[in-house]
């Protein structure tokens, strides 16, 4: 956190600096992390956009309402500054280049000279955009911070235009910057997006918490209260959970409800074993395994038939009696989804912990058609 910080600040102050990508699992407190950052970024006189990019969404569409909040924060009170204007009209143009709705402004707009981000080209009118912004902020004395949440689901050739444009600003020495978060695949995308983005982006990868840590996230808010755990109790809680922060709070929660006094034993934690489950079944898991079609859910009950870990693609295809050709575009679909990744060449892994398990549960039989 303090890494990221230092960064954003260097960029605001026109300095070099690279951006920074949260990447790790589901429940690994990203989302979290990505919120706190945008803490700091405004504590720091950055101007935030905050976006969580959902499926089969454009970034432009994404980025013209959000980009446009700032720009009217940037303008508020300097009516002598001119840029945040220019940048708001560049953004009509923008808008206008690629059918999105702006908005109305309620003050009046510096016109933009013709082709400035107006051309229809992705990468050349964000570039053009996004300096824009960038001036805007630099006039203010500010930075604009871009944090963007599920970074995996934005389209390719979205995500290579943001990458060009964010390396264009940083040739200008603007104070734009990108705190980003995504699954584990967001390695392969970035560097297909564009070739040179190693050398922009910083990958911080976000992992369950170590035995120590996860012992206190479960221990410190049972002793505010006056209650305390028994140590195989917290050992039995951690390995269930495999530290996983958003397990660890479902555990957490279950066990409070059903222990009856101080200390927390084991036996109360076996008793909150099957609640908390039932409970990340109906919603963590139920969610996304309603999102998927019959060949799809096929594919992962094959992969958690084979275990908990790492699969090989050629082996799950095997196990339902298919090529590794037949099941690409199931794989690709999954992986887009954001269920499963790549952890390495010709594995397969899924993004949600403890994921195989509740498969097996789901459905108790691999049906092969």
């Amino acid at each position: 956190m303090e890494l990221i910080a230092i960064q954003l600040d260097r960029l605001r102050r026109g300095r070099a600096a690279r951006h920074h990508l949260l990447v790790g699992l589901r429940g690994v407190g990203k989302t979290v992390l990505l919120d706190e950052m945008a803490r700091r970024a405004e504590a720091n006189q950055f101007v935030t956009v905050r976006l969580e990019t959902p499926e089969n969404r454009s970034l432009p569409s994404m980025l013209v309402p959000t980009l446009r909040s700032a720009l009217l924060r940037l303008d508020r009170g300097q009516a002598a500054l001119t840029k945040a204007k220019r940048a708001l009209s560049a953004l009509r143009n923008f808008a206008s280049a690629f059918r999105l709705e702006m908005g109305e402004a309620s003050f009046g707009v510096v016109p933009a000279e013709p082709g400035v981000a107006d051309s229809g080209d992705l990468d050349l009118d964000l570039s053009d955009l996004l300096c824009l912004v960038g001036e805007a902020a630099q006039e203010r004395g500010a930075g604009l911070a871009l944090m963007i949440d599920e970074l995996q689901y934005v389209p390719e050739n979205d995500l290579g235009a943001l990458i060009a444009a964010l390396h264009r600003a940083g040739q200008l020495q603007l104070p734009v910057a990108l705190v980003g978060a995504g699954l584990p695949q967001l390695y392969g995308l970035f560097g297909r997006a564009k070739s040179y983005s190693e050398r922009l982006f910083i990958f911080n990868e976000i992992g369950p918490l170590d035995k120590a840590s996860a012992r206190q996230a479960l221990i410190k808010p049972v002793q505010q209260e006056g209650v305390e755990f028994r140590e195989n109790a917290v050992e039995r809680v951690i390995d269930l959970t495999q530290g996983y922060p958003y397990f660890l709070q479902q555990w957490g929660a279950q066990v409070w409800n059903v222990a009856q006094k101080s200390p927390i034993t084991r036996k109360d934690v076996s008793e909150a074993d099957p609640l908390a489950r039932a409970e990340l079944d109906a919603s963590f898991f139920r969610v996304r395994f309603d999102r998927l079609t019959p060949r799809e859910r096929q594919y992962l009950r094959a992969m958690a038939d084979l275990g908990d870990g790492p699969q090989r693609s050629g082996d799950v295809a095997e196990r339902i009696e298919r090529t590794t050709s037949q099941c690409g575009p199931v794989r690709d679909s999954l992986i887009r989804k954001g269920m499963i990744y790549s952890s390495e060449h010709g594995l397969m892994d899924f993004t949600v912990p403890l994921f195989a398990d509740f498969m097996r549960r789901a459905m108790p039989d691999l049906e092969i058609d």
